[in-house]
């Protein structure tokens, strides 16, 4: 199997290159009469896209979306859903230099021992261009997702290097180019990407994704887990080395005693599970989190060897992002969103005629009228 879709019943396969003629992908499985236009998928393609300001790479592609199938008369048909971005800007000349070189950091000597050649432009299958599709893909879920259970995702960045927030704003986050839950903090960011992005190095960044109104129940015991498709889902984006579901790592130095989360006819006192239990959803906000590594594509020089076994030293020239990690966030939002449109459609057709089960537990404490 080659291993280019994911989701059972809400199926993603993608594909294209870099600097192919075009990317795209097809969508198997969306529930039919879900109203979509392509104007539908601008703002968070532009989310997701380089060139709109300094701190990405400066390839400016268009990234105009065009349906080709699943759709009619501006509904869903339940029919797979074609979906195409034809590639406007790439600029392949900038890695004839690195052409049989292997890059630190990068895909190109796995994929070279995988299938004995690769696409050395722009990283070909391995580079984000691909992520452009998942986004796609996501807008359609999140709609779904919204218009048939009320549930909203969204994510933003919240760590940068060292520097973290000094408060979690959601409504600061679209409002600057770095997906930044605190306002005051941008100015701080923006000298601190300048610096950065002039000494010619690179830095690594974690952005955190919450959804919101799911109901209890979707997941599956085993080997569906709720938390597994999100994990594997989030991991599979280029560049991520590390996933969380609630706390995550802290959990190492949690007592038992308190990272329980205690209920109460009047509601979970707290979320340190982020939302899942035996990989099932409690209803209550769904909290993970993802870790991007540096950019490894860097002008300051590295050593390496060459396809024929020769040492060489690579100085990656181009357009690359000092932080991969400022255009993530529309991008685990999609994922996020992909594995809950497919967990739900999985738990509808297994056990849709459960129905609601008593009694069910407000996602958070509730306060007593008098308090």
């Amino acid at each position: 199997m080659a291993s280019n879709s994911f989701g059972k019943l809400f199926t993603v396969t993608t594909f294209g290159e870099s600097h192919g003629p075009a990317i795209g992908c097809v969508i198997d499985g969306c529930p039919p009469g879900l109203e979509i236009a392509p104007e539908e998928f601008r703002r968070d393609l532009d989310r997701r896209a380089t060139g709109r300001t300094r701190h990405t790479s400066q390839r400016q592609e268009s990234d105009d979306i065009e349906i080709l199938s699943g759709v009619y008369q501006g509904r869903t048909t339940g029919t797979p859903i074609a979906l195409v971005i034809r590639n406007t800007d790439a600029r392949s000349k900038d890695y004839g230099s690195i052409a049989e070189q292997f890059r630190p950091g990068h895909a190109d000597y796995t994929y070279w021992q995988k299938y004995g050649l690769r696409d050395p432009r722009g990283g070909g299958r391995s580079s984000a261009r691909e992520t452009t599709m998942r986004v796609a893909a996501g807008v359609i879920a999140k709609k779904w997702l919204a218009e048939r259970y009320g549930v909203t995702v969204r994510g933003f960045m919240s760590q940068i290097g060292e520097i973290v927030p000094n408060a979690y704003d959601l409504s600061a986050v679209e409002e600057n180019p770095f997906f930044w839950p605190a306002a005051d903090q941008v100015g701080e960011l923006e000298t601190y990407m300048d610096a950065l992005r002039k000494s010619g190095d690179s830095v690594g960044a974690r952005v955190d994704v919450v959804a919101d109104g799911l109901p209890p129940g979707w997941g599956e015991p085993i080997y569906g887990k709720l938390d597994g498709d999100l994990a594997a889902a989030l991991m599979s984006i280029n560049a991520v080395k590390g996933v969380e579901i609630g706390d995550g790592f802290a959990v190492v130095a949690s007592k038992g005693s308190e990272h329980r989360d205690q209920l109460s006819r009047s509601g979970f006192a707290s979320n340190h599970a982020g939302g899942i239990l035996g990989g099932i959803s409690t209803g209550q906000q769904l909290r993970c989190s993802t870790a991007f590594k540096p950019t490894s594509s860097l002008r300051l020089p590295v050593r390496s060897v060459d396809i024929h076994g020769n040492e060489v030293e690579v100085i990656t020239t181009g357009r690359h992002d000092p932080c991969v990690g400022i255009r993530a966030t529309p991008i685990c939002e999609a994922m996020v969103a992909l594995v809950l449109v497919d967990q739900a459609l999985r738990h509808r057709a297994q056990c849709g005629d459960v129905g609601v089960v008593s009694p069910r537990i407000p996602a958070q404490l509730e306060l007593d009228a008098d308090a």
